[in-house]
């Protein structure tokens, strides 16, 4: 269903004028939207109660003092309201405006009858801690009384629940924008959902005519997706015409849109009970059984998901254990997380988990953005959770829509389609369609924010063809599952030093414990007294320290802190700890010294072959009785050598084949994300070897991970202009400039 959404600009305005005419003053722009959205809300609620007010009150007051629970009976078609809500105050909005001195008291009245489905909404809002600043303002009365104009009709006649969607939409947008807020980020562009919707329902319409079917959102927003799914599924003149019964779920965790979405179902007498407010990630709100035929969801990109991490993290005793986000492998089971900036496709393994096992299975229609396509190397998280979703041939297709179709973003975003039902002629495949283009999409007359494309029914209807018809072409290609898989190698490099013993690096051991260049201030101060136990020298090694770090944080305005080690920081702490360790200065010293003796019969002069070097470090140790921890061979290493490609690389061992096994240069060391369709060995001999002749890989550091690059695939190389054709713009250019030059002299 589509409407002209200029008709609902004069509505808007109107609305939106109600804060500018009677909430300035009182309220911030940014808390405009906590009075405005809640009384859209009872507005619109009160008015479908308006026709059986009177039979509900009639029916409250005969059996309020004779049954315990009233709730059926004031639902019910012949004594109640005939829908999932209820009033049993007195009053309606319109009533309230008999007894202005009363007001407040009487709003109240009114609010407190509400049915307890909607005292939710009302506490989500948090709308009833207004009503004393809108009283004291002297602003309540006026308020009611412009939601009450004729000027304006909130009812579903006049504005149904999509027309409706659209209002709350823009004032949302409007009160974002005027405060530099977030705008739209809660809500799908209807034209979106409805290409969402054929393309999930479509392929299997044959299949859902008769039975029961569950319809998912794990961020429900307004839940327009949910409600724009049963219309696509169950409308009498639509594509499907279904006469199946279609229960709707969602998740909303920001208050003011649950409470928006939860009416909306109010509304739509749907099931008020099966939208949830709460975290989906770390609260799900469902039975953990549940599982659902239809998940479309938009969820939020580019958003922490830490908050959720800590408490999965601290429910599983230290790491994930819960089964939504467990990837189940040959020999073990792994967590699959993303990393915590961004939980996009923590929603996608959620939603993976509430998949049917049955002939329909399930169906997944998810928006993204780039990121969810190619952030994370093989072996991390959202790479771990495209390899399962293709390695399990779920991805059906990936659908590239045009920039600038949100009202808060211009960037790329895609919507993933994902089935664990793939019809046979789409096993082992995956679709890329290409809508970013101008075929498949038009301007707006007038941008809404960031928004200024759209799609047209026409649109929409080139995009599902495209994917019903399952074909290439320039805008549509197919390849196999293994094409997006790469195996990511580890190229080592073998280390190569040079050594030298001679004074300059040898004198370097002194500070090889720790934190280098302090311990080179430190000496420089304090001298031979870093070698000293008695009391003043330690005290003198302590203050340096000690100043040294106030010095560095203390600014001029700024009195200094007292030189005491509770004043500093963890960090400092560590490390005050570390330089003024007297057996780390005599450590190092003792090795210096070692060293500095082996000079004589090693030589000063430069070294390039480290394993006679070692060989010969290891003898000299041996006939000196010298034992060295590993630290300390280490930190000798690290004073005495560099790297130089001349030199001979270092062997780690020699297996008994004859194999040598060379030691890793960390520093040189470097990947190579090989395509999966590519010889590892032969790819390796090409293009690594011809560059690096000592590089080695190892096959058992292979990581498989997976992107999908869209654009590379739909790239379409444009030559530069010709030179002649640029000299010949500037050439009459310099002649229009001469030319208007020549008129302002003369």
């Amino acid at each position: 269903m589509s409407i002209n959404t200029k008709d609902l600009d004069p509505l808007i305005r109107f609305i939106y004028s109600i804060a500018d005419d009677h909430l300035i003053n009182t309220y911030e722009p940014s808390k405009y939207k906590d009075v405005i959205l809640p009384m859209t809300v009872i507005r619109r609620l009160d008015l479908v109660l308006e026709p059986t007010k009177d039979r509900v009150i009639d029916t409250y007051n005969k059996y309020k003092d004779k049954l315990d629970n009233l709730d059926s009976l004031l639902k019910s078609d012949k004594q109640g309201s005939g829908v999932a809500f209820y009033n049993t105050s007195p009053f309606t909005l319109k009533s309230l405006l008999n007894d202005s001195a009363n007001i407040k008291a009487n709003f109240i009245n009114y609010l407190d009858g509400f049915s307890p489905n909607v005292q939710d909404i009302i506490s989500r809002f948090k709308f009833r801690n207004e009503i004393d600043t809108l009283d004291e303002a002297e602003k309540l009365f006026a308020v009611i009384q412009k939601f009450c104009s004729n000027k304006i009709d909130l009812s579903i006649d006049a504005l149904p629940p999509l027309s409706m969607g659209y209002v709350f939409e823009d004032l949302l947008r409007r009160f974002n924008e005027a405060t530099n807020a977030e705008a739209g980020r809660h809500f799908t562009p209807r034209e979106i959902i409805e290409l969402m919707t054929n393309i999930i329902f479509l392929p299997v319409k044959d299949k859902i005519q008769q039975g029961s079917f569950l319809v998912y959102d794990p961020c429900a927003g307004s839940g327009a997706m949910l409600t724009e799914s049963k219309n696509f599924m169950t409308d009498d003149t639509g594509k499907i015409k279904s006469k199946a019964t279609i229960h709707l779920y969602g998740q909303e965790n920001t208050p003011t849109i649950y409470a928006i979405s939860k009416s909306d179902m109010l509304l739509k007498n749907e099931d008020p009970d099966k939208i949830v407010f709460g975290s989906t990630l770390s609260q799900y709100g469902f039975d953990n059984d549940l599982k659902f035929d239809f998940m479309l969801t938009n969820p939020p990109y580019g958003t922490s998901w830490k908050d959720d991490k800590d408490i999965l993290t601290k429910a599983g005793g230290g790491k994930i254990v819960d089964r939504r986000f467990i990837i189940q492998k040959e020999y073990d089971a792994d967590a699959a997380t993303t990393r915590v900036n961004d939980g996009q496709l923590m929603f996608v393994m959620h939603m993976l988990s509430k998949m049917k096992e049955t002939d329909l299975g399930s169906r997944i229609a998810s928006v993204h953005n780039g990121s969810a396509l190619f952030t994370g190397d093989a072996g991390q998280g959202e790479s771990e959770i495209r390899k399962h979703i293709i390695e399990k041939d779920m991805l059906e297709a990936v659908i590239a829509l045009p920039n600038d179709m949100f009202y808060n973003t211009g960037i790329p975003t895609f919507i993933l389609i994902i089935t664990n039902r793939k019809p046979e002629h789409r096993k082992g495949k995956v679709q890329l369609i290409n809508a970013n283009n101008e075929a498949f999409f038009g301007k707006r007359a007038k941008s809404l924010g960031s928004k200024r494309n759209e799609l047209k029914p026409e649109h929409i209807k080139k995009v599902t063809e495209l994917y019903l018809e399952f074909k290439e072409t320039p805008h549509s290609k197919i390849f196999d599952n293994n094409e997006f898989g790469f195996a990511q190698i580890i190229v080592h490099r073998p280390s190569r030093f040079a050594i030298q013993l001679d004074a300059k690096h040898t004198a370097e051991i002194r500070f090889a414990s720790d934190n280098t260049e302090l311990r080179k201030l430190i000496y420089a101060e304090c001298g031979e007294q870093v070698y000293s136990s008695d009391a003043e020298s330690r005290q003198a090694v302590e203050n340096f320290v000690l100043e040294y770090f106030l010095n560095e944080e203390d600014s001029e305005d700024e009195e200094p802190a007292e030189l005491v080690v509770a004043n500093l920081n963890k960090k400092q702490k560590k490390i005050y700890a570390q330089v003024t360790d007297i057996k780390s200065w005599l450590r190092d010293k003792q090795l210096m010294q070692e060293v500095t003796a082996m000079a004589k019969e090693f030589g000063t002069e430069p070294l390039y072959d480290i394993n006679a070097f070692n060989k010969k470090f290891k003898e000299y140790g041996k006939k000196n009785n010298l034992k060295y921890a590993a630290k300390d061979v280490k930190d000798i290493r690290k004073c005495i050598t560099w790297f130089d490609k001349k030199a001979e690389a270092e062997i780690k061992s020699v297996s008994k084949d004859g194999t040598i096994n060379y030691v890793s240069d960390s520093n040189l060391k470097d990947t190579e994300n090989i395509p999966l369709k590519q010889d590892i060995q032969a790819f390796f001999e090409t293009e690594v070897l011809p560059f690096a002749p000592d590089a080695w890989w190892n096959p058992e550091e292979t990581k498989i991970g997976y992107e999908i690059n869209f654009n590379k695939y739909f790239y379409q190389y444009k030559a530069p202009r010709q030179l002649s054709e640029i000299a010949k713009d500037i050439f009459e250019i310099e002649k229009s400039a001469d030319k208007l030059l020549k008129e302002i002299v003369e």
